[in-house]
């Protein structure tokens, strides 16, 4: 039985999330809608990383097994055309049978989107966290670079997080753009916990604001409380960019289950 990998982008504006949920349209069940119009029968998506709603992505991962034998161009050109305009596949490739989209991951990559425009933009409000005070963009380098490394990152987890432990290793944190205009966190790593992107974007704002100073991201990180840390940054900025793989699963840290085998959002 094939087992196929597509890589998707989507805009997540009028979605509920990734998952399937009662209160309306889901990621999940719009792919496997379209699956199952193009297979003839039903199959369950597992994916790398369950965003929220609101959240985008570029890279985002899911597969699936399947009866059928179609030419991977059927899984890009086909579905796509039985897809909504704000759902699309940008590759497909077949996989070995025990490939896991999360469990295989050995990293993602995210992106957070903010304005700095001093007036509010019609064309980024559904893409960007439009923030209109002026932001101190050396200010926030500085800081992030304290969020580098492996470290507890409980003071960035949203207060429901279902990850079995906080510690997650951080491999880029990099603050682009430039005050007055269009500004990215982007941010790499082993793995996220629900909310953690959000969460380092309200924090290093702050600092970009003045409100706090640049050595507060590390007490804050060392303090493993949510409440010290920034506010959750708005859904609508952030992007699953990239999730990256290697031959086979990454190997388990010393003592403990891989970060990958967590919960993410």
């Amino acid at each position: 039985m094939p087992r196929l990998k597509l890589t998707l982008e989507y805009d997540g504006t009028r979605y509920v999330g990734w998952q399937v949920q009662p209160n309306g349209p889901s990621l999940q069940a719009t792919l496997e809608d379209g699956l199952a119009r193009l297979l003839g029968e039903q199959v369950s998506l597992e994916c790398a990383g369950r965003t929220d709603s609101g959240v985008h992505a570029t890279g985002q991962v899911a597969c699936f097994d399947t009866h059928r034998v179609l030419p991977m161009k059927a899984y890009v050109m086909g579905l796509n055309s039985l897809l909504p305009d704000d759902v699309a596949v940008v590759q497909a490739v077949e996989v070995p049978a025990d490939f896991d989209p999360r469990r295989w991951s050995r990293g993602k990559r995210y992106r957070y989107r903010l304005s700095n425009r001093r007036t509010r933009s019609p064309l980024r409000r559904l893409t960007h966290w439009e923030v209109f005070a002026p932001l101190d963009v050396e200010a926030m380098r500085r800081a992030a670079t304290h969020l580098l490394g492996r470290h507890d990152f409980s003071a960035f987890r949203a207060a429901d997080c279902q990850a079995k432990h906080a510690v997650r290793e951080l491999r880029r944190v990099a603050v682009e753009g430039e005050a007055g205009d269009a500004m990215a966190f982007v941010v790499e790593g082993t793995a996220f916990l629900k909310h953690m992107v959000r969460n380092l974007a309200g924090t290093l704002v702050e600092v970009g604001k003045g409100r706090r100073p640049e050595a507060w991201v590390a007490e804050v990180l060392a303090s493993r409380n949510r409440k010290l840390a920034g506010p959750t940054a708005p859904p609508q900025g952030l992007v699953l960019e990239e999730v990256f793989y290697g031959d086979g699963p990454p190997p388990r840290t010393p003592g403990g289950a891989p970060d990958v085998d967590e919960d993410e959002g």
